[in-house]
């Protein structure tokens, strides 16, 4: 895997936000030098790689002099403070425009924060800029580009925010999921990400909304950036070393088990033996029959809640929208009510049936996509691994713990069960040791 420190200008920003933390509340570090270091690095990188739609320099360095000033006057105001934060574009932030990857709101300027985007600025972080989305968070890529090789893509829907962070443009930044869209990004990108549980994080005042699936979700270059990150946000506490126990793994492959390429079965088996050596226990998971179905119950649930949150864009815009949105706009045609509430019971169904699985074990791995980050940067990418889990409504986490046979990052997936958000980050710590040293090298 390419080491991107050397790839630009490099300075604090190269720091992970743990650290920069700790020298902003000594007074070694401060907010305005780290915030410019990472503008040095946009300035320098983002022009190939894309990962940004919206930054204002003068407001970014002024945020974190203000903060500066704070620190000076009565100390730090969270972990946070000072830290510079990516938004992705379908999150509101009143002091920057949120075109949600479209034409259709180029310029738009919300009257207030996304309650996450508050929570962020509450907890001392500076707003840094707007991540680059695709068109309302949907699966078409719009060219963002991989840091780790520029002919890559770097997973959608928030391709800015993983991008921005692996290339040190950024420690930490926020996006969302309705299928795949933290899991896959932050592991073809080689950062960990996790998925909160539906509403692990706040989702008051996101438009276009789909209440059953989109999922808040945090980017980080350590799993300690990342508990850092979502403590500030909660208020509740999140410690990677906690877990000193050996867990009980479901080792859960999943139907989508037979589109995983060969990398990703080496892998997948590499971190069974590792986890085994270290002392977990490990248990074969088979998912109940009711999953046979469940990535077509998660189509009707999405294309349906979906077209409800676009009902306006879709009426009066579709011709000006990419083509999947076009042809998602066909396809509704062809749903109704009655088969919605179907797929929500069925849902709910799988749901319940995954309760006795969390009985048995802490946790559950499985793959966070189906191998390396492909070369397409116009079309559709393989969707496998992650759409169930965010179905089932609990925490997701991606480690970076291979490197594969084209020296591009893989993780591994590891799934809690609803509102284990914190338990899980305690649970992907004593993983992420066990599988050190990483990444694993996949030939």
């Amino acid at each position: 895997m390419s080491d991107l420190r050397n790839a630009g200008p490099a300075g604090s920003n190269l720091l992970f936000a743990t650290e920069a933390s700790t020298r902003i509340a000594s007074g070694e570090l401060r907010a305005q030098d780290l915030v410019a270091d990472c503008l040095a690095r946009i300035r320098a990188r983002d022009p190939r790689i894309g990962a940004w739609v919206s930054i204002d320099e003068a407001h970014a360095l002024e945020q974190a002099r203000t903060l500066d000033r704070e620190l000076e006057r009565a100390g730090p105001r969270s972990a946070l403070h000072g830290i510079p934060v990516g938004i992705k574009d379908v999150l509101d932030t009143c002091d920057f425009p949120t075109a949600h990857g479209s034409s259709i709101y180029k310029g738009d300027r919300p009257a207030r924060d996304s309650a996450c985007v508050t929570a962020l600025r509450r907890a001392g972080a500076v707003i840094l800029g707007k991540t680059a989305t695709t068109e309302f968070a949907s699966p078409w890529p719009i060219g963002v580009r991989n840091p780790h090789d520029l002919t890559r893509t770097p997973g959608v829907s928030s391709s800015g925010s993983a991008a921005a962070v692996a290339d040190f443009m950024v420690p930490l930044a926020i996006g969302t999921q309705t299928g795949g869209s933290i899991i896959r990004p932050a592991t073809y990108c080689g950062i960990y990400g996790i998925k909160a549980s539906l509403d692990g994080l706040d989702r008051g005042g996101i438009r276009h909304l789909r209440p059953s699936l989109d999922t808040l979700g945090l980017f980080a270059r350590s799993l300690d950036d990342l508990a850092l990150m979502r403590s500030a946000m909660t208020g509740t506490g999140n410690d990677t070393r906690a877990a000193t126990a050996p867990p009980r793994i479901g080792v859960c492959r999943t139907a989508d088990w037979l589109r995983a390429r060969k990398e990703t079965k080496r892998a997948f088996g590499i971190a069974e033996v590792r986890l085994l050596d270290a002392g977990a226990e490990l248990l074969a998971i088979e998912l109940p029959r009711c999953f046979d179905a469940a990535m077509e119950t998660f189509t009707v649930i999405t294309a349906w809640e979906g077209a409800l949150a676009l009902e306006r864009e879709l009426r009066d815009h579709a011709a000006t929208m990419n083509p999947w949105l076009r042809e998602f706009a066909a396809k509704i045609a062809t749903l109704d009510s009655a088969r919605y509430e179907a797929a929500k019971h069925h849902a709910a169904e799988c749901r319940a049936q995954l309760a006795p699985v969390f009985a048995q074990v802490d946790v559950l791995i499985t793959p966070a996509s189906a191998g390396e980050a492909s070369q397409n940067l116009t079309g559709l990418e393989d969707q496998s691994f992650c759409p169930l889990w965010t179905m089932m409504h609990g925490p997701a986490l991606t480690l970076p713990a291979f490197t594969g046979p084209h020296a591009m990052p893989m993780g591994l997936q590891v799934v809690g069960p609803v509102g284990s958000d914190a338990r899980l980050i305690e649970l992907a710590g004593w993983i992420d040791r066990a599988l050190s040293p990483t990444p694993i090298e996949i030939a």
